[in-house]
């Protein structure tokens, strides 16, 4: 079996040889060892002169790109990259799965280094543990690396990452890609809190104990990292905590002779200085590596370390590690400078040297033929890029797998399956120096630079929603798989599965703004007379088309459509329950005393409704998997469900109106657990910590036509917000209106 990639072959150019060649071994000397214990976490930060020389060396470097606009930059050096034709060959070639940039960087490390455990039969049990993982990649290519090198082992996995579905974790900076997360939820350990952040000594006791089957651990990823654009100069000090978090992870959990593959950046701050030489104290070999396939001018390599002495070489330093996850995290320095001999520092400034000269080349080669690229250029790039891909599937040991041994065999859930959301997430176009000015505007200034424009230009016409319906579902609950998911509560919602996380990103801005400029109290009574008011005589139309005559209506205040019911003589019920009421915030349905009016609400419709009757239902919106889960629960006692989407006001809790028709009585099991969930939410509704966030499987929430129907409630709810609130912010009487005005005629 074969651990090393092949030998390089004269017949490749000297620029693809250098590509994949990209490699830094430490020779460990006789003084490499840990201090005490007691000295570990005791210092003040004090930097390495001569390293920080070549961090601002190359930062000035890095700062010849602050006026290049982003997506210009992007499609430039994407054209220039020599491996950028491989990801989609290997795709092709190999029909691997989620072949991604990182599939290919994984792929590329474990077949240069010895990760897996050496045994010649090939036939033992394999654990893995992989943290930051999201979407997955590195699982499905180690799966695609076992069963195409005939790796027989009895693999198991586990993963972490920040919790796609969490609405607190911000949309952002998590990866939009749920195809292998949404089909293999069991492996995945989000901690006891549920978002999924490492950067706690709560979350490794829970990931421990989630591990505690495992015989053994042989191989720890960690693939985390930030989105360092607003600050690039400063990667390495904004990304040092959680690969702090990621390796006394590793150490805590790795076993005696196991492997570890850790992303880093730039090497030159104190606090990775010591990190490099905690790792070559704890482990036999370490090796850093730019894979071929990671973009060449980023700052970007991976640390592989070989061969773990064991966490009883180092058990007091790393129970003093360990007590400083989380909020004291880079507070002190790791060791003290006389801690790190002179033999360690001149190796790793070697190494530092060694990968600050290849990113500054290639930096200033792109911006070279940014500005000059003839076509000798182009045809010499295109050979180039060329090679790369032969060279890649050849001294790689690419191998076709079939779709049967993929780890997700048959797309079930996930969002990024829905055509209509992939790339919904804006490209930046701007340049860092127009970033850097937006940021520092107020936002009455934002406003008079044509921040709404968007909103202007296209009024909403009181259709918003039109034509949506779900019908319901005749499947049977599988209640007995059901189980109420509590963890950290939320302060407000960053992210939605069941939402455009760039369009909720806006309208929580828009709700920040507004708040600082004391805008928030009078939301409430905001309209636009340029759209058409949706009078309640249209909303008992749309419900008439939707449901027989003969039944009862059951409506729900908030939404005057009982006296349009008694002029046409219809029969209908006023629900005496007060309709959910929350005022407008950034936790939008996520308060839990709104989450205990709605439950409470659903529950005392379910005894007054009668079969065939129709439920009127107001809702804030359905961003959190707890109200996901009320409408997928109406879903399956309603013969059809759409929604009413208001256009003139903003009266709390009256967002949208759910219009549900043609009811059928649940299962006395689904709703005694229903039930059971009220007295959770009861319980926990005064609680500062915790909440129930989920009490439907998720892999449910996140299916088909059910999926893109709060996708467009939601979107609907949000889009209308935003136009009202524009309108209303563009209309108040400032001095910036003049501002406005010209952006207006301009079209800015």
């Amino acid at each position: 079996m074969k651990h090393q990639a092949t030998m390089f072959s004269c017949d490749f150019p000297p620029e693809i040889q250098s590509l994949f060649n990209k490699r830094f071994t430490y020779k460990k000397e006789n003084d490499w060892h840990l201090p005490a214990a007691s000295e570990i976490l005791s210092s003040d930060h004090k930097e390495f002169s001569h390293f920080l020389t070549l961090k601002e060396s190359l930062n000035k470097v890095k700062n010849l790109l602050s006026d290049k606009k982003l997506d210009d930059w992007h499609r430039h050096t994407s054209f220039t990259n020599k491996a950028g034709r491989i990801v989609t060959e290997v795709r092709r070639q190999a029909n691997a799965e989620l072949c991604t940039q990182a599939w290919c960087k994984f792929h590329e490390i474990v077949c240069t280094y010895p990760l897996l455990p050496n045994t010649a039969l090939w036939s033992y049990e394999l654990n893995t543990l992989h943290l930051c993982e999201a979407p997955g990649a590195f699982i499905s290519s180690l799966n695609h690396y076992l069963k195409t090198q005939d790796v027989r082992c009895d693999w198991n996995w586990v993963a972490n990452t920040l919790n796609p579905y969490h609405e607190a974790n911000d949309g952002l900076v998590m990866i939009a890609d749920d195809r292998l997360i949404a089909n293999t939820l069991p492996w995945w350990h989000f901690g006891p809190d549920n978002t999924g952040d490492i950067m706690s000594i709560r979350h490794l006791d829970g990931l421990q104990k989630f591990i505690s089957n495992m015989s053994s651990v042989h191989l720890v990823t960690a693939d985390g990292s930030f989105d360092c654009q607003g600050n690039p100069g400063e990667q390495e000090t904004l990304v040092y905590p959680l690969h702090y978090c990621e390796v006394v992870t590793c150490l805590a959990t790795l076993s005696h002779g196991g492997s570890f593959v850790l992303k880093m950046f730039t090497l030159f701050q104190h606090s990775s200085v010591n990190l490099m030489y905690l790792l070559n104290c704890c482990f036999q070999t370490v090796h850093v590596i730019k894979p071929g396939t990671s973009k060449a001018g980023n700052s970007e390599v991976y640390v592989v370390c070989l061969d773990f002495l064991g966490k009883e070489a180092i058990q007091g330093h790393l129970e003093k590690m360990i007590s400083h996850l989380g909020t004291d995290v880079g507070l002190k320095s790791l060791f003290p400078h006389r801690s790190i001999p002179a033999s360690f520092l001149q190796c790793h400034h070697v190494c530092c040297s060694y990968f600050y000269e290849h990113q500054t080349q290639t930096i200033l080669e792109n911006l070279k033929l940014f500005s000059q690229m003839d076509e000798t250029d182009k045809s010499h790039l295109n050979f180039l890029r060329d090679s790369a891909v032969s060279y890649y599937l050849q001294n790689f040991q690419i191998k076709y797998i079939p779709r049967k041994h993929w780890l997700v065999r048959k797309s079930r859930v996930g969002c990024s399956f829905n055509a209509r959301w992939v790339g919904t997430r804006s490209r930046r176009t701007d340049t860092y120096n127009e970033r850097k000015q937006l940021e520092a505007l107020t936002w009455p200034e934002k406003v008079a630079h044509g921040y709404f424009n968007s909103f202007l230009e296209e009024h909403v016409t009181g259709n918003l929603g039109q034509g949506c319906f779900l019908e319901g579902s005749s499947s049977e609950l599988k209640h007995e798989d059901w189980y109420f998911l509590q963890g950290k509560r939320l302060s407000k919602i960053q992210s939605s599965s069941f939402c455009d996380c760039d369009l909720l990103n806006k309208y929580n801005e828009t709700i920040e703004g507004c708040s600082e400029e004391g805008s928030i109290s009078i939301l409430s009574s905001l309209s636009c007379s340029s759209c058409c008011l949706q009078p309640a005589v249209d909303v008992v139309s749309l419900l008439l088309e939707l449901t027989e005559s003969g039944h009862h209506t059951l409506v729900c205040g908030a939404y005057p459509v009982s006296e349009v019911l008694h002029q046409r003589q219809l029969s209908s019920v006023f629900l005496e329950c007060p309709p959910p009421q929350q005022p407008i915030s950034l936790l939008h349905d996520g308060d839990p005393a709104y989450q205990q009016q709605l439950i409470s609400l659903i529950l005392q419709a379910f005894q007054q409704l009668q079969t065939g009757d129709s439920f009127l239902l107001p809702v804030l919106s359905s961003l959190t998997r707890f109200t996901s889960g009320i409408v997928y629960i109406l879903c399956h006692c309603f013969q059809i469900i759409s929604f009413s989407c208001p256009t003139s006001s903003l009266t709390s809790g009256t967002n949208a109106i759910l219009l549900c028709c043609g009811y059928q009585p649940l299962p006395s099991p689904v709703v005694q657990h229903l039930h059971q969930l009220k007295q959770l939410v009861d319980q926990l509704v005064s609680s500062a910590s915790q909440q129930v966030l989920e009490f439907i499987p998720m892999e449910e929430l996140l299916k088909g036509h059910f999926l893109e129907f709060l996708w467009d409630l939601n979107s609907a709810i949000i889009r209308r917000s935003l136009h009202v609130i524009g309108v209303h912010e563009h209309t108040k009487p400032s001095s910036n209106m003049v501002l406005v005005q010209d952006s207006l005629q301009q079209g800015e």
